[in-house]
């Protein structure tokens, strides 16, 4: 049976040259179609983000000016997209954590 894609909800953020290299845009959208076709993508493309929420993850893009990291759940219909961030720590930022915590439970209401 063909299931439908899941479309992608975009909460906040936006993957566009620039600040995006061409390259990463492409890798970007490539991977989130994976999402879309209800695949479940492992390191190094995308880490579990318990910390956020239940079915969150970090999409990880890597480009040649930096890193960029997507968080997103993944619910039964779409594909939710909380936050476009460029990476500049190894860990992350508490703000971002935060804000995404925020936007899903807003979503859900």
């Amino acid at each position: 049976m063909n299931h439908p894609d899941r479309p992608l909800v975009w909460l906040h953020g936006e993957i566009k040259t620039p600040p995006f290299s061409a390259a990463a845009r492409i890798e970007a959208g490539l991977l989130l179609r994976r999402l879309q076709r209800g695949e479940t993508l492992p390191m190094p493309h995308a880490r579990p983000m318990p910390v956020i929420g239940p079915r969150c993850h970090e999409l990880r893009i890597n480009d040649a000016d930096g890193t960029w990291r997507i968080i997103y759940r993944l619910d039964h219909d779409a594909v939710i997209i909380g936050e476009v961030f460029r990476k500049k720590t190894p860990a992350t930022p508490g703000p971002v954590i935060d804000t995404c915590k925020r936007r899903f439970e807003a979503y859900d209401r």
